[in-house]
């Protein structure tokens, strides 16, 4: 048993954690296969509210699956998003759609890409979707969020509860989504930690290691998945509570003044990240709410306890809503937030009623996901296909040591085996199924394989990407796949990949690669020119100061000193899809 976890095997840790709560809470079912969580039916029907994200922050967002709060929540591995396809499924098949269903995100590229890409497809086929993104996190002010904006952190379950609760009594969704997006807009949050945390499976931290914390140190405005904050302090608890005050209510900080707190109605959320003990959190709250007192700030509702964790991380973060009018003729954002619920996350009493009613029932999959792709007439020499695929998926796997390496300096280290994975996957569908040599269908069938082997940020783009090329590819059918035909389908996939990411050349993504490879096709028709083009523009990289992604948040040095791991990870595809070897550009 390792001696930092009593679970090891993250995968078994996020099965398991899911399954206790169907224990806990018999209100609940869970889908397995995809990670949801769920009311079980046989309630009034009523606008359903779904979220998600990575797992490790619980409660959040199975824990709050219940009466009064969420219809269902789709995760993730630990610290990754969940698929488009486990979010569609969600929508879908999991939850009441007659009313209309409100999805609600965290402010982070994999989450907003991959439910966003689920609510387009649920749109399509005729369902009433919103689709909120909750960025809270005042602890990445505006200069360096940039374009990716503030994250999303602990005040996201005040989002949840308000509009849980204003569902729960038959408000419709354009109220529901109204309120829910007055109550994002008017919060502010940051957060404080004493260490990084372990994430069950991977080698044990190193205290000695580049961005470790000393045991005096408190890293200020960490993120809920690693990332560094604003700054590192060496102060005790009052000063540290000052700074933070400081950062959400300080109307003179423009890098940080979202909001203008009225001291008349305002809510306090103290929210442990997993890590500190329930008598310490007292200490901090108390600290708090003096703090606030002496600011003339008294808050009309005092919420202190485990929320929204970072596994175990041994900090805690502070959130203040503003309390605004919610103008719908209705209960008020107070009455909404002490409107009872019935969510074990939420440390509410499940009810008499609830046990003794022993409910089993489940509900069976009614969505139907037509997998079937019709012939194009665009031939491909099948085998030629397989195999340059292939050598492309080795070159990919071959390089995971080092493009692990490269995130573990600048991200979460995850990009790396994410690739692997999705790359091992797609090989084996490659050899087990004949390519039948018409473009389209060969190019659709890889598309599912992307899309439930590959989660996180890396796995929301391809599967967009790749979607957007089968589109492509048949709208230029029949005919031969030419390079000239291959370049102008991969431009309108680019084109369509920016619907969905705001990246573009210079951002320090995947795009920094792709784009070249594309353009150089086009222009040269040889995939050799085209690949030593991506390996280049991969290269350029380093030293390119990060606009989007996780790496906006890890600050630091360390994107001087490592190329974009995506970007190279993808330029080594494509030196295997051209017979080519790093060395020998």
């Amino acid at each position: 048993m390792s001696a930092k976890h009593f679970i090891n095997d993250a995968a078994v840790l996020v099965d398991t954690a899911l399954q206790s709560l169907t224990l806990t809470n018999p209100s609940v079912a869970l889908d397995a296969a995809n990670k949801i969580v769920y009311r079980r039916p046989g309630h009034s029907s009523q606008v359903s509210i779904i979220s998600g994200g990575g797992s490790g922050h619980e409660p959040s967002f199975g824990g709050f699956v219940g009466s009064g709060l969420l219809s269902a929540a789709v995760a993730g591995t630990i610290f990754a998003s969940p698929s488009a396809k486990q979010v569609q499924t969600a929508i879908m098949s999991r939850v009441d759609t007659d009313k209309g269903v409100l999805v609600t995100v965290m402010n982070y590229t994999g989450d907003v890409l991959n439910f966003g890409m689920a609510v387009e497809k649920a749109k399509a086929a005729g369902l009433k979707v919103d689709m909120l993104v909750v960025g809270d996190d005042v602890g990445v002010g505006r200069e360096k969020g940039g374009k990716v904006g503030r994250r999303g952190i602990a005040g996201t379950v005040l989002v949840h509860k308000i509009a849980g609760a204003l569902a729960a009594q038959g408000a419709p969704l354009e109220q529901v989504s109204k309120v829910a997006k007055l109550t994002a807009d008017n919060l502010v949050s940051v957060g404080a930690s004493l260490e990084h945390v372990h994430v069950p499976g991977r080698a044990p931290p190193d205290p000695e290691a580049e961005g470790s914390l000393s045991p005096d140190e408190i890293e200020i405005g960490m993120g809920i998945h690693n990332e560094q904050g604003c700054g590192r302090a060496k102060i005790e608890l009052p000063e540290l509570v000052k700074t933070m005050l400081s950062q959400l209510l300080d109307k003179s900080d423009k890098d940080r003044a979202f909001i203008e707190i009225n001291s008349n109605e305002v809510v306090l959320l103290v929210n442990n990240l997993g890590g500190v003990s329930v008598l310490e959190l007292g200490g901090i709250t108390a600290e708090v709410v003096s703090q606030l007192r002496g600011r003339g700030v008294r808050p009309v509702r005092i919420l202190s306890g485990t929320y929204m964790t970072s596994l175990n991380g041994l900090g805690f973060s502070i959130t203040l809503l503003n309390v605004v009018n919610t103008d719908i003729g209705g209960p008020s954002m107070i009455q909404l937030l002490d409107y009872p619920c019935e969510a074990t996350g939420w440390s509410a009493p499940i009810a008499t009623t609830t046990w003794e009613a022993n409910n089993t029932n489940t509900r069976e999959d009614t969505a139907t996901f037509d997998q079937s792709v019709k012939p194009s007439g665009l031939k491909v020499d099948a085998t030629a296909f397989t195999n340059m695929l292939i050598l492309g998926l080795e070159a990919l796997i071959s390089v995971e040591p080092e493009v692990t390496r490269f995130d573990t300096v600048v991200g979460d280290g995850d990009c790396g085996i994410g690739l692997k994975r999705g790359a091992e996957a797609v090989i084996k569908h490659l050899k087990e199924t004949e390519a039948t040599g018409d473009l389209v269908v060969d190019v659709a069938n890889i598309v599912p394989v992307i899309e439930d082997s590959m989660d996180g940020t890396s796995g929301a783009l391809f599967a967009i990407f790749l979607n957007a090329l089968v589109h492509s590819l048949r709208a230029l059918s029949p005919g031969e796949a030419t390079p000239q035909l291959w370049s102008n389908a991969l431009k309108q996939s680019c084109e369509a990949l920016s619907k969905y990411t705001p990246a573009r050349p210079g951002d320090r993504t995947i795009v920094d690669t792709l784009y070249p490879f594309v353009d150089t096709l086009g222009e040269s028709g040889d995939v050799k020119e085209a690949a030593v083009a991506a390996k280049r523009a991969a290269e350029g990289t380093k030293g390119m100061r990060p606009s989007l992604g996780r790496a906006v948040y890890v600050g630091g040095s360390g994107f001087e000193t490592v190329p974009d791991p995506g970007a190279f990870g993808l330029a080594s595809f494509f030196l295997g899809l051209a017979g080519l070897k790093p060395t020998e550009v």
